[in-house]
């Protein structure tokens, strides 16, 4: 092991003096000797690719911290949590909404931050709409924008957003408001390519991105003009890995002060320290078998995979407990439906509707719906005759979400005691995407695909896995209903909550009973932080997922 003679404290500062080269970052020698430098040190398993909002799905936390949402997830679910809007509200014509921003607010390089940023960037990315360099391919994009009529800055802290139907969107879309003296001289195609938005950042959050070294690590520098005061945290570094073995590693030494994504067995063994302590925080993701429904271009093997008895039935032969228990050692709900318990607006148990684990009763129903064994070789038969062999596959989501090959070796067992013979084929998350990718974009082509995916809370976001307009995207299975896209639509243009929320239902039932997917689980984040140098974490979630608490109130350990 490469031990050198620098402390901890040394090596930070010339981080944020900008002068470390990036080996350090990534060495042994990264260990704490103290916590006198008031940087907090975190790492994920992640791999952030660029810098800015209008061009990458794969740089939330950077961008999270840098720049506010106008609402947003935690603005939404906790009272001491908001974002560039202060405060919101809708008339009663279910149009017009209001959001009062911050008063007196500055970007990190000190120049007002008012309604007039957040008009310029919805505006921005509404003007690109239709356009060859339309702004659709990031965080910030133009999803929702054909619903509105007017954007306004009515004063410096008034924004106005009329929509054309009833609709959430203006709570509920990701833009990220960035700085309209930054942005209003690059052009659409840069925006969505070429422009990296390069550091440091000028954003309103109570972090800034200062330096990014791709595969290795962000450096943050504490925002002196944040809302709620300069953070008591001098800055922040993020390392990046492409596993958790280094975060565990990392908590142990006290090179870290905080890290999330670990394993089962690194919850364990963290669990035993006396200056760590460990967290599971329940969130969006669900991890799901997907049936390549196709029946054109990328069909699968068998027309079996289209029909929904065929794929109820499969739903019969799998154990979601039992995949919790020994896949996950515990820490995961069983999976249902499409909504996940956390969602607590929108999840529904669909208790009454809900299938057990019978593989007699799986059996019996691929025989009622005519896949026997015919011929006594233990292997069933499809309508066409044909012995089943169906290709399962699977792989990393984004090269962060592991998939435990312990979940796919349960359903390719269960399956094979049904007679319905599995073969597994694990990828790297490229070749997974490519895979499951629209077939008309050379997609397609396999049978069974063990996924994961972790939606925002907004109901459309929770129902996209069965939306036909994302087929080869957010929904893996290609299955398209016309009376689940009906209800997706009629969502989109209702505020109520109540009545979104029996649209969410119909749909999760609809859906549910078709069968493209049987949701397995949804897995917890297991987290780790040390005692040593900061307090003031959070309670319920060490860390919001969805923005950037508490990174913006820790302070010092007896500082």
């Amino acid at each position: 092991m490469l031990k050198l003679p620098l402390s901890r404290r040394v090596i930070v500062k010339a981080l944020l003096l900008g002068s470390a080269a990036p080996w350090v970052i990534t060495s042994r020698g990264f260990a704490a000797t103290s916590c006198e430098d008031h940087i907090v040190r975190i790492a994920s398993v992640a791999a952030p690719d660029t810098m800015n909002p209008f061009a990458t799905w794969s740089s939330f936390w950077p961008l999270a911290f840098t720049y506010d949402f106008l609402v947003g997830v935690d603005a939404q679910r906790y009272s001491d949590r908001k974002g560039f809007a202060k405060e919101w509200s809708v008339a009663d014509d279910n149009l017009t909404w209001t959001f009062k921003i911050w008063p007196g607010m500055k970007w990190s390089d000190g120049q007002p931050a008012t309604a007039r940023d957040a008009a310029f960037t919805y505006e921005y990315l509404r003007d690109s709409v239709g356009k060859p360099e339309e702004l659709n391919v990031g965080w910030n994009n133009t999803s929702g924008l054909e619903n509105v009529e007017s954007i306004k800055a009515l004063d410096d802290e008034t924004l106005q957003i009329v929509t054309k139907i009833p609709t959430r969107w203006p709570l509920d879309n990701w833009t990220m408001i960035v700085p309209a003296h930054v942005w209003k001289n690059i052009s659409y195609k840069d925006a969505r390519g070429s422009f990296l938005n390069a550091p440091p950042l000028i954003g309103t959050g109570p972090m800034i991105v200062a330096e990014f070294q791709p595969g290795q690590f962000v450096r943050y520098s504490s925002n002196q003009y944040f809302r709620a005061g300069q953070p008591a945290a001098a800055g922040m570094i993020e390392q990046l890995f492409s596993s958790a073995d280094s975060i565990a590693q990392g908590l142990k030494s006290g090179s870290l002060d905080y890290g999330a994504g670990l394993t089962a067995a690194q919850y364990a063994d963290l669990s035993n320290d006396p200056d760590i302590a460990v967290g599971e925080s329940p969130i969006e993701q669900r991890n799901f078998l997907a049936f390549n429904t196709s029946s054109e271009k990328g069909a699968g093997s068998t027309k079996a995979l289209q029909d929904p008895a065929f794929r109820d039935a499969i739903g019969y032969a799998i154990d979601q407990m039992a995949i919790v228990k020994r896949a996950l050692r515990g820490h995961a709900a069983p999976g249902v439906g499409l909504v996940m318990p956390v969602s607590t607006d929108f999840y529904s148990d669909l208790s009454d509707i809900r299938r057990h684990f019978d593989l007699a009763e799986a059996g019996r129903r691929l025989d009622a719906a005519g896949y026997r064994d015919n011929d006594g070789d233990g292997v069933r038969e499809d309508k066409e005759g044909n012995s089943f062999q169906l290709e399962l596959i699977t792989g990393p989501t984004s090269g962060t979400i592991e998939m435990p090959i312990a979940a796919v070796q349960l359903i390719a067992g269960w399956l094979g005691q049904i007679g319905i013979p599995v073969s597994v084929t694990q990828l790297d998350s490229g070749a997974l995407k490519a895979r499951y990718a629209d077939p008309t974009n050379g997609g397609g082509g396999w049978d069974l695909l063990v996924g994961s995916d972790w939606p925002s809370p907004a109901p459309r976001d929770l129902l996209n896995l069965g939306s036909s307009k994302v087929s080869g995207t957010r929904n893996r299975s290609y299955w398209s209903n016309e009376k689940f896209d009906k209800i997706l639509a009629e969502l989109d243009v209702t505020v109520d909550l109540k009545k979104s929320q029996q649209l969410v239902d119909r749909a999760a039932r609809l859906i549910y009973a078709e069968a493209p997917y049987i949701i397995l689980c949804y897995p917890f984040l297991l987290e780790a932080r040390r005692k040593d140098c900061f307090d003031s974490w959070g309670t319920k979630d060490a860390v919001s997922q969805w923005g950037y608490f508490p990174l913006d109130r820790l302070r010092p350990h007896n500082g």
